[in-house]
Parts: structure tokens; sequence; C-alpha cells
């Protein structure tokens, strides 16, 4: 294939991803919708531990499992925003000194 070629497959690949994630999205405000009702709380590490752990062993590579790792801890962190924007009534969900969450956790 050339690089024509790729560059197709890839912007194809690229709406699968937004499609994907699109889903996951409206999943994450259910949830939050659900933590709203039962007062449960928004940041869970438990939870996202057992996420990066189920994304490590589903890697198949190319991507060492730092990298994809990385990908889905800004993905969980979006996530995270969406609960909290489902909790408040869509109040801008930054952390105080203006940062993401993810932000503010990796500097904690």
């Amino acid at each position: 294939m050339d690089i024509a070629g790729w560059r197709k497959h890839i912007d194809e690949l690229d709406r699968k991803l937004v499609e994907l994630l699109s889903q996951r999205a409206a999943a994450a405000k259910e949830i939050g919708k659900l933590k709203r009702q039962t007062e449960l709380p928004i940041y869970e590490p438990a939870r996202e531990q057992e996420i990066l752990q189920n994304i490590r062993r589903a890697n198949p590579g190319p991507l060492p499992d730092r990298d994809l790792v990385q990908v889905f801890e800004r993905i969980i962190d979006v996530m995270r925003k969406l609960q909290r924007e489902q909790i408040t009534g869509g109040a801008e969900a930054q952390h105080p000194t203006g940062g993401t969450e993810l932000e503010a956790e990796s500097n904690e």
C-alpha cells in the first residue's frame, strides 16, 4: 500500500475510534447519573487501575504498554470530567489550579 492508501486507512480507523469514544462517553455519562443518585465518588482509583490492567492484558502491540496506558489515562481523565459535569449540572470540571484532574493527580 502506498502512503495515500495508508492515510485513507488511518482516516477510517480514526472514524471508528471517534464512534467508540462517543459510545464510551455516553456510558460514562450514564454512570455519572447513577453516581449522582447514589452519591458515589467520581474518582475511583481501584476501578481506574482495573481498567489499566485490562488494557495491558488486551494489548497485542505494537504500542508498548506504557504508551497505551498514557492514552487511556487521558481518556479516563476526560470521562471523569464528563461524570463530574453530569453531577454538577455542566459546571466546568477543572481542578482549582486550572489544570486537568490527571495533571493535578500526577503532581500530588
